[in-house]
């Protein structure tokens, strides 16, 4: 009888050992896939970056070729 309940035991603490360790591999695949995902973001941010300073400079020459274009007109308006 005993012997049985030790069976018994001994599959259930072999069960949770097992689930034990694929928890602890769904662990690091989800620590890997979170420092991927934070590099992802990284480079986002960077690509971000660069974006803002670009649009920045485009908003600065469309603003000089306004002022040039404007100017143009008043020359050909007074001719």
């Amino acid at each position: 009888m005993s012997f049985e309940v030790f069976e018994k035991l001994e599959a259930k603490v072999q069960q949770a050992i097992d689930t034990i360790t694929l928890l602890q591999m769904e662990i690091e695949e989800l620590k890997e896939q979170n420092n991927a995902l934070s590099q992802d973001v990284q480079a986002a941010a960077g690509s971000r970056e660069a974006l803002v300073r670009e649009n920045e400079q485009l908003k600065e020459e469309q603003v000089v070729w306004q002022e040039r274009l404007r100017a143009l007109l008043g020359k050909m308006e007074e001719v």
